[in-house]
């Protein structure tokens, strides 16, 4: 199992500046553009040098990059620093990915909600195939927040409308509106790769007589030799927060729970956590600690 975490190395500047809508101009965004890239470059490299092959892209890496506002031209303009790093990514090893916000839903029953995630979905396609990565670099999505019997005929209607490319990196992953058995279908009737969330598992179970292991192969089924390694999510919750909200930092104790169960499978797990880095360290510490020699 290889680790990772999502946006943000807390000890390296942000990959996600952007600024106010009623201050967006083409030379701003050309501005931080290039600073986000730069800042990319520093976190994969910092990556790299510890061990960290597993990483989640900011949708800001490229500022209002699915709105109308920006006018630019970015892969184009960019497109040497784009491949630049895509370049470093993939000598690294690292399999990058995106996860679009809450705000994109497919699935919405408003035409504009629905238009403004097919934007949001074929730009971070875009993104992912300027810096170079084939389909295995995925964007993970949540189903939506209804939970009517419409829901997932308007979700597939939504993908069928999204390019060959951005349906090839589209993943589904449970919550706890869509509980693991209802992406599994919804997954399997329209051959998307399904992300396991272990919190969200706990949070809406189903599939009663699995455990973690047995959930992570059942989820592995959707994953196809193209789509690359499965990805796997792993959090818990914080304590005298909503149900839901993730922890600071990693519980190792029900890390090594987990890792118990998944760890010898070929899987990417992203840690969900407010700590980021720092966590994953502490993961990674754990998983590589030798055993300790049985009792004579």
């Amino acid at each position: 199992m290889r680790l990772g975490y999502a946006c943000v190395n807390t000890r390296l500047p942000s990959s996600a500046r952007t600024l106010r809508l009623a201050n967006a101009t083409p030379e701003r965004f050309r501005e931080l553009i290039a600073s986000n890239l730069d800042a990319l470059e520093a976190i994969l490299r910092w990556n790299a040098e510890h061990g960290i092959q597993v990483f989640r892209l900011t949708s800001n890496l490229v500022p209002f990059g699915s709105h109308p506002v920006n006018t630019l031209a970015w892969w184009d303009d960019f497109a040497e620093r784009l491949a630049e790093i895509g370049v470093f990514a993939a000598a690294a090893g690292a399999r990058l990915s995106s996860h679009p916000g809450q705000y994109t839903v497919l699935s919405s029953a408003r035409p504009a909600v629905v238009e403004a995630a097919i934007a949001e979905l074929e730009y971070h396609d875009r993104l992912l195939t300027a810096l170079g990565l084939d389909a295995s670099h995925k964007t993970v999505l949540h189903v939506g927040p209804g939970s009517g019997p419409d829901v997932p005929g308007r979700f597939a209607a939504g993908a069928e409308r999204l390019s060959s490319g951005a349906r090839a990196r589209l993943v589904v992953e449970n919550d706890e509106r869509w509980p693991l058995i209802s992406v599994l279908e919804l997954g399997e009737r329209l051959a998307l790769p399904v992300v396991l969330d272990v919190f969200h598992h706990e949070l809406a179970p189903s599939l009663p007589d699995l455990g973690t292991r047995e959930l992570a192969l059942r989820a592995g089924e959707t994953w196809r030799e193209e789509d690359g390694r499965q990805e796997i999510h792993f959090s818990t919750q914080a304590a005298g927060k909503r149900p839901g909200a993730h922890a600071d930092a990693v519980d190792l104790d029900a890390f090594a729970a987990f890792a118990e169960e998944v760890g010898d499978l070929p899987l990417d797990c992203v840690l969900e956590v407010k700590d980021k880095e720092r966590s994953v360290l502490r993961a990674l510490e754990l998983l590589h600690r030798p055993l300790s020699p049985s009792p004579s």
